[in-house]
C-alpha cells in the first residue's frame, strides 16, 4: 500500500524560508501581509474584483498562511527593503529648523 504523505507544520522547511525572507521578523511580516492578500482574494472572489493577486502557487493546504509560506518558499513573494531617505534632503531639513529657532 502507498504510503499517504500528508502536510505539517514542517513543509515548507523553516530553513528554506528563513533563506528566502532573509530574517524570522521578515518571515512573519511578509507571511502574516501575503496571508491577508489571500483571505481577501478568496472573501472577494465573487465579487468580480481584480486587484488583489491570486495565489502564485499551487497548493495541497487551503489556509492562506500555508499557502503564503508555499510561496515565500518558491520565491515568488519575496521581501522588498525599504528605501533609505536622501541625507541631502535630512541636511536641509536641519538647516530649516536652525533658522526657525534664530528668528
Amino acid at each position: 500500500m502507498a504510503e499517504v504523505v500528508t502536510r505539517s507544520m514542517m513543509v515548507p522547511p523553516i530553513e528554506t524560508l528563513l533563506e528566502a525572507a532573509g530574517s524570522k521578523f521578515s518571515l512573519v511580516s511578509l507571511g502574516a501581509k501575503r496571508a491577508r492578500q489571500i483571505n481577501s482574494y478568496y472573501s472577494r472572489l465573487g465579487d468580480g474584483l481584480g486587484s488583489i493577486v491570486p495565489p502564485q502557487v499551487d497548493s495541497t493546504s487551503t489556509k492562506p498562511l500555508s499557502i503564503s509560506f508555499d510561496e515565500i518558499a518558491a520565491h515568488k513573494i519575496v521581501p522588498k527593503e525599504p528605501e533609505e531617505p536622501e541625507e541631502e534632503v535630512v541636511v536641509e531639513s536641519l538647516v530649516l529648523e536652525e533658522e526657525i529657532q534664530e528668528d
